[in-house]
């Protein structure tokens, strides 16, 4: 049913649309006036269209295009329909600020594609810490191969299924890894846990602590300095929130004006450095929630490399507000 209260944001990657959370926000304003509507002539015109007819079509709302040969390339190569997510912030019911040019939404598309793999390097940080702690505080207790016993989880479906994966992942990797050919062809033994531990994605392992006896998950979280009563839990969720992230910069997914429906939990510290809108409601839906987790994850010379890494992203790309991502403008003296 149609209602004039709907607002949608359209992610459109490839030809395909994706309806996500609500997002948008256009200028300099937070209010659903910058959210784009969804016309239904708009989702009805599926008629192929040249790179000239597409820079006829971005013309036509109010884009300024100076360098028509950078615009047919960047057009081409990126898919008219990836980019349009980040022009949302440039422009107001389809039509673009009159000061909106092409250039800005490729300086925004180059941001939001190196600032994901900025934060990919340091999420790979984390994921083999986690691995490697998790590793070791199980091997110590029940031993090398102790993992496949189903007696030594709370959830033995889900354990199951995560080594089911895993075991899928060795046969696939078998005949190009060599510390998998030591174990299954030479040795012809299980492979212990601190070499398992590679066949699982962030996922797999953040599952697999969840399902954990208590006192083991307890000892990994307190590895990260997560020494509180409910430390092992607070993990569980930060790693939770990890994967997200490390999904949707994996696959290349927007991170620039995002608006999460799964918020990363952060302590009254950490809240505290959020934006506000005019209510004085704090803003945990963007991105910077999760930058904070990363922090309390990271050592504190990983996340000073990573922060200078952002910054000097910013430094390249001076038009690109890092508002739209949750960042005050004080971001980088508050943490």
């Amino acid at each position: 049913s149609k209602t004039e209260h709907l607002f949608l944001d359209i992610f459109l990657f490839y030809g395909m649309i994706y309806l996500t959370s609500p997002s948008g926000l256009c200028g300099n304003t937070r209010t659903l006036e910058g959210v784009l509507f969804i016309r239904s002539n708009d989702l009805a015109d599926k008629d192929f269209k040249t790179i000239e007819e597409q820079l006829e079509i971005l013309r036509s709302r109010g884009l300024t295009i100076n360098d028509e040969s950078q615009a047919k390339d960047f057009l081409l190569n990126n898919n008219y329909y990836r980019i349009s997510g980040y022009s949302l912030t440039l422009r107001k019911h389809n039509i673009f600020s009159k000061s909106a040019t092409f250039q800005n939404i490729i300086d925004i598309y180059h941001f939001d594609h190196e600032f994901r793999h900025i934060i990919l390097q340091y999420l790979e940080a984390i994921e083999v810490q986690m691995k490697s702690v998790y590793a070791y505080e199980f091997t110590k207790v029940h031993g090398p191969v102790g993992y496949l016993d189903l007696n030594f989880f709370t959830n033995k479906t889900k354990h199951q299924e995560i080594i089911a994966k895993a075991e899928q992942q060795k046969m696939s990797r078998l005949p190009h890894e060599a510390y998998l050919k030591h174990f299954v062809n030479d040795l012809q033994q299980d492979i212990p846990l601190w070499a398992y531990v590679d066949l699982f994605t962030i996922s797999d392992i953040s599952f697999l602590y969840s399902i954990s006896e208590q006192p083991i998950k307890d000892t990994v979280a307190h590895t990260f300095g997560l020494t509180m009563n409910k430390g092992a839990s607070i993990l569980g969720s930060y790693m939770h929130s990890m994967t997200i992230i490390r999904n949707l910069c994996a696959h290349g997914s927007r991170i620039y004006n995002r608006l999460f429906e799964q918020k990363p939990s952060l302590n009254k510290r950490e809240k505290a450095l959020l934006m506000r809108d005019s209510s004085g409601n704090i803003d945990n839906a963007h991105f910077y929630g999760f930058f904070l987790v990363m922090k309390r994850l990271l050592s504190a010379d990983k996340f000073n490399e990573m922060k200078k890494s952002v910054i000097a992203l910013t430094e390249k790309y001076p038009f690109v507000r890092m508002d739209y991502y949750g960042f005050r403008s004080d971001w980088q003296q508050k943490i």
